[in-house]
């Protein structure tokens, strides 16, 4: 997918202030069974395709609106993800500007994990 060059330098500055994992690693601390919150930021469509064991729905549309009734600890270790990790990183900047101080995007994303042949959930 070719992406507009106004949302990759929206994406290129939010990097600049959020920590990413490679999806691998979010597998590795999941199997290794690390307490994270796992958030899905996609679209509802996207979620209702598949998504990653354990994870929670709150799209990138959403998101803002509805963590802090979701997940009210704002020291909670999140960890969000999307298609390739570049939504999850606009979503990660905005959730640190709202006082969550341990988020981390998944560099990679839905694709990188499918790719990967990890495990899924199909509604």
């Amino acid at each position: 997918m070719e992406h507009a060059q106004g949302f990759l330098g929206l994406v290129t500055d939010a990097k600049k202030r959020i920590k990413e994992e490679s999806f691998r690693e979010t597998k590795r601390r999941l199997d290794a069974g690390e307490k994270i919150i796992l958030v899905d930021t996609r679209e509802d469509v996207e979620w209702a395709r598949g998504h990653i064991p354990g994870a929670i729905h709150l799209g990138r549309g959403i998101i803002e609106r509805d963590i802090e009734k979701t997940v009210p600890d704002k020291d909670a270790p999140l960890v969000l993800y999307c298609g390739g990790g570049f939504r999850s990183a606009l979503a990660a900047d905005n959730l640190q500007k709202m006082g969550y101080r341990n988020v981390i995007s998944m560099d990679g994303g839905w694709r990188g994990w499918t790719d990967a042949g990890f495990p899924v959930i199909k509604d």
